[in-house]
């Protein structure tokens, strides 16, 4: 076979039209981005079971989410010549129509290749998860419309399939309001947020191996239980893997998120690009306020990326990583923090 294989765009083929996995060394890490859909159709009286939560495996949109996050960080093991990827951010979004699950995936990257495969995959495996648990109920269930809805970042810069990102989720809208229980960013609808519920989570990759002692962690839940919120033990996880603990926590809804470490500028630090993966409204004053309290102290404070905002109703809060920054992003919100979440719990106006 001549080079016109390659001519003809098939990058995965060599000019004899052998396989071969694509060489990325010389490109660029920039961020990207890509967006799949799916739909799995089934009856309508299945639908209403999912959306009651009755079917006789529970939990059955939360276990799709799960699976399709845990899929798309496994693409490259599935996918014969996909490069391992270091994923940002996963999400998962299932939203109920009369009689399929429209299903959108997310997943972000900053890396030298695209990241279009673990968004497809995130999507498919979460389907064929959705099938495993209803098939017993309707065996006939269908998995269709895998499609790829936009990329962006690399090279060959930005594509969208026409009607974009927004194809399944303006479908969704148009047939059935959002499903209690539904997943992924822009999951839940604010009334399913618990108030007075907590979650604190630690990006440290050396605390997540055991190797140093995690102090800002309690530090945090202490703070947050004195002021009446409902918290269990923070949870400790490396760098890399902030972005899918994040998706995982805004699954149980709770008023409140706060996250610590990970918001400096060294390659490792990915905890803001996480966090705006998710956000639907940006707070960016409380960060400037922790940046400024930091400062009086501490000069390298202004290169902090701490980072706040409300994802689906969810009070969102980045913190620096070291104890100082902490105490003073807990100072920040002191004045703040039940005022804000009043708010957005639908009270605590100006009076």
């Amino acid at each position: 076979m001549t080079d016109s294989t390659e001519g003809r765009g098939l990058s995965h083929l060599d000019s004899d039209g052998r396989a071969r996995m694509v060489d990325v060394g010389g490109k660029d890490v920039t961020a990207r981005r890509a967006v799949a859909a799916a739909r799995y159709v089934t009856r309508p009286d299945v639908i209403a079971l999912l959306r009651d939560d009755g079917l006789p495996k529970a939990d059955v949109l939360t276990t799709a989410r799960l699976a399709g996050i845990g899929a798309a960080k496994r693409t490259s093991e599935l996918i014969p010549l996909c490069h391992p990827l270091p994923l940002d951010a996963v999400s998962i979004d299932l939203d109920l129509t009369d009689d399929a699950v429209l299903i959108t995936a997310t997943a972000s990257t900053s890396s030298r290749t695209g990241v279009e495969m673990e968004a497809l995959t995130a999507a498919t495996v979460a389907g064929l998860t959705l099938h495993d648990m209803i098939k017993a109920v309707d065996p006939e269930g269908a998995l269709t419309d895998v499609r790829l809805l936009e990329k962006t970042g690399g090279k060959r810069g930005d594509w969208r399939r026409q009607g974009g990102a927004g194809e399944a989720r303006a479908e969704s809208a148009a047939r059935e309001p959002r499903a209690q229980g539904s997943t992924g960013r822009g999951g839940p609808p604010r009334g399913t947020v618990r108030p007075g519920t907590a979650i604190v989570l630690v990006a440290s990759t050396r605390a997540a191996a055991g190797t140093r002692a995690d102090d800002t962690g309690p530090t945090i839940a202490h703070w947050l239980a004195d002021r009446g919120l409902t918290i269990d033990e923070p949870v400790v996880v490396p760098d890399a893997e902030i972005g899918p603990a994040l998706a995982s926590a805004l699954a149980d809804s709770p008023a409140l998120i706060i996250i610590t470490g990970g918001t400096g500028v060294s390659p490792s630090d990915l905890t803001p690009e996480a966090v705006r993966a998710v956000l639907d409204t940006e707070l960016p004053g409380i960060a400037e306020a922790v940046r400024e309290r930091g400062r009086a102290a501490t000069p390298t404070a202004v290169l902090s990326r701490a980072v706040a905002g409300i994802a689906r109703g969810t009070v969102v809060v980045a913190l620096p990583g070291s104890p100082g920054a902490v105490r003073d992003g807990l100072a920040v919100l002191e004045g703040s923090l039940e005022h804000l979440l009043a708010q957005i719990a639908g009270g605590g106006g100006h009076e």
